[in-house]
């Protein structure tokens, strides 16, 4: 009885707002997650009477079959993958070695750095300049056009670098006295210990990259080259879709079409968000202590 009522006062009332407040953004998160599901496996006759609400009605699966036998889909979803893991790795390995020197109190010139770092996020040079240097560089309708542009991005490094300052210094002592380079601290230390800050801003660069679809829309001409979310843009514009041959009006509606791409589009964020969500807390928590 003692800890049935010691359990009790230890629900307040701001427990209480607190779980309906996050119920229901639950609710809505999920919601429609669920609604998408249920109507790209739904038949055409029960989308078009808006019978579906959270179960698919008369399952089907023409508009994934559709999916796969539109040659657009399956080729936009492989450059998806293919920015997403070059542009993650680039990143992180950009970060990586930026925000090492900047750790370092004794780095010359690093308050400088800091401060221009920092401007980057409230002043930038605007997206004619940007296009006319990439341009220049010949870097339109490559791949690098998306991933080199953004190698650096301002909050990650900042997160990155208050990690490494949190990190003992007697590690970094200790190598340089058994004749370590900065280089081998940099690979051989700092990043192997680093795994959890570098999987929590992983996280966000891989988020960046998968839904990123401005960027392409860019510098991107060729069609053969547009990721996933651009093509997922011009088939949620249903006359642009109609005219590509992106939806067939004859045998599926465009709504399940729409919701079966939305679906598949969402798989890989689903499978690794799940994992990387320990790493994700325990990076940001970590780089914030000092000590």
């Amino acid at each position: 009885m003692v800890k049935g009522s010691a359990l009790q006062q230890r629900f307040t009332l701001f427990d209480a707002v607190l779980t309906v407040v996050l119920g229901l953004v639950a609710v809505v998160t999920v919601y429609p997650v669920l609604y998408i599901v249920a109507v790209s496996f739904s038949d055409t006759a029960s989308i078009v009477q808006n019978k579906v609400f959270l179960w698919p009605k008369g399952f089907n699966l023409d508009a994934y079959k559709q999916i796969l036998e539109n040659p657009r889909i399956p080729r936009s979803y492989l450059n998806t993958i293919l920015y997403t893991g070059v542009g993650t790795f680039i990143n992180l390995l950009m970060t990586a070695i930026a925000a090492y020197p900047l750790s370092r109190p004794g780095f010359f010139g690093r308050k400088f750095f800091m401060i221009a770092i920092v401007l980057t996020m409230f002043l930038t040079g605007g997206i004619i300049p940007t296009y006319l240097i990439v341009s220049k560089l010949g870097l339109i309708d490559t791949m690098w056009a998306i991933v080199l542009p953004n190698a650096i991005w301002t909050v990650e490094l900042l997160i990155l670098k208050s990690f490494y300052e949190s990190m003992s210094g007697s590690l970094r002592e200790s190598a340089l006295i058994d004749g370590a380079s900065e280089y081998r601290i940099l690979f051989n230390i700092m990043i192997p210990l680093s795994k959890p800050a570098l999987a929590s801003i992983g996280l966000f660069f891989f988020m960046g990259h998968w839904n990123s679809f401005f960027i392409p829309m860019i510098y991107l001409n060729d069609a053969d080259l547009y990721p996933l979310q651009v093509v997922l843009r011009d088939m949620l514009m249903f006359d642009t879709a109609k005219e590509t041959g992106l939806i067939d009006q004859a045998t599926i509606t465009p709504q399940a079409m729409k919701n079966a791409t939305i679906f598949v589009s969402m798989i890989p964020v689903l499978l690794i968000y799940p994992f990387a969500q320990r790493y994700f807390a325990k990076g940001i928590m970590l780089g914030s202590e000092k000590g």
